[in-house]
């Protein structure tokens, strides 16, 4: 029986990967949003991670919103309106080329959010990165959870809500400084 959830260890072309979707994403709508920010585990240098890249756009608030999303169209993603809420829009891609440049780059897996500057989402994000960033024995056991949640989740859905009250408790903490 293969994992639901195959946790891998750190990777250098995560980052490396990550700034090049930055520079073609930015390329496409740079003029529309204040930064495009790496986010999630793989944006943690030396810890395990799914090998999936979360990237958070940011926007100053809706008004452009409607420009960032024909921006991200013309170079293949789609708008997921079924996985938005408020302050937090979700894209998908069209295929492995997306986004799509000038070479046929076959990306990484990656999920792609348009947020607002004060969404709610954004701040968690950021927040929880920057904790297990600044302080190495918390991403240590947030690694170790993930590991062995991978071996036992029988559903994806499982395994997140098992990070969840680890996430949580980090958030407490931090989400006073956003």
């Amino acid at each position: 029986m293969s994992q639901i959830v195959k946790i891998e260890n750190y990777n250098l072309n995560w980052e490396s990967e990550f700034y090049h979707l930055r520079s073609v994403i930015g390329s496409a709508i740079g003029p529309l949003i204040l930064s495009i920010e790496h986010v999630g585990s793989t944006s943690v240098k030396g810890l395990a991670a799914k090998p999936i890249i979360d990237i958070d756009v940011v926007i100053a608030d809706d008004q452009n919103l409607s420009d960032v999303i024909q921006g991200l169209e013309k170079i293949g993603y789609f708008h997921q309106e079924e996985w938005s809420f408020a302050g937090r829009e979700a894209f998908g891609r069209k295929n492995a080329f997306v986004p799509w440049e000038r070479k046929n780059t076959n990306w990484m897996e990656h999920h792609l959010y348009v947020c607002n500057i004060g969404s709610k989402e954004l701040a968690r994000h950021l927040a929880f990165r920057d904790y297990l960033r600044e302080h190495p024995e918390a991403a240590k056991e947030y690694e170790e959870l993930k590991k062995d949640l991978a071996k036992i989740s029988k559903e994806r859905s499982e395994y997140t809500l098992g990070k969840t009250q680890f996430v949580n408790k980090i958030l407490e903490k931090t989400m006073k400084l956003y």
